[in-house]
């Protein structure tokens, strides 16, 4: 069993005091690159007796790699209606047992950003943080997955070579929570570490 002797919250208050980020999202992204604004659909329970790692690589919601949602949009899953929300990512990290107003265990949630880049950008990578279990798609293509149940932590994980093309590229990320909290974050750089530039975060694909 993981450690959860730090909760999330004391996390934040310990890295990232809220002036440091709150009015420095510009355009959907804040001055370290943090996307700050996504379309999430969420909770969708997993199967009795699953475990997360279990859950990755099926799909609740058929096509989920090509998913282009906008707000309001509803879906049936298994019987239960969800809707398509525009959550925003508060000091860089969403969490979707906050926004989902308590926790939320056993379950799997979707966070879709659509990122407009101002012209085609080669040699990107991902910095990625999640609790727990995360695969990510860009542009429908599967790019990483990590099936371990742990606790967050940012930039955890690095998605090396990717590309961004001029115009609209669409991030979809599955995010699984077997206990506890249940966040991701997420920031494209360039191979010097600092903040893809010319890049927006938007919830319209048009």
């Amino acid at each position: 069993m993981r450690n959860r002797a730090i909760p999330l919250m004391a996390i934040l208050a310990a890295v990232l005091p809220a002036t440091v980020v709150g009015d420095q999202v510009k355009d959907g992204i804040d001055a370290e690159g943090y996307i700050c604004t996504w379309l999430v659909l969420a909770p969708i329970p997993l199967k009795p007796g699953q475990e997360g790692a279990g859950a990755l690589d099926e799909e609740p919601v058929k096509g989920e790699a090509n998913l282009k949602p906008e707000a309001g949009d509803k879906l049936d899953v298994d019987g239960k209606d969800l809707t398509w929300k525009e959550c925003p990512a508060k000091d860089q990290i969403l969490d979707f047992n906050g926004l989902l107003g308590k926790r939320t265990e056993n379950s799997v949630g979707y966070a879709v950003a659509y990122i407009t880049a101002d012209a085609d950008v080669a040699d990107v990578t991902l910095k990625l943080g999640s609790d727990d279990q995360v695969k990510v798609y860009l542009n429908g293509k599967p790019i990483h997955s990590n099936d371990e149940g742990r606790p967050f932590e940012k930039d955890e994980d690095s998605v090396l070579g990717l590309s961004l093309r001029r115009g609209l590229n669409v991030l979809v990320v599955k995010l699984i929570n077997e206990e506890e909290d249940w966040a991701v974050s997420a920031r494209f750089v360039d191979k010097d570490g600092k903040p893809v530039a010319g890049l927006k975060a938007t919830t319209k694909r048009g």
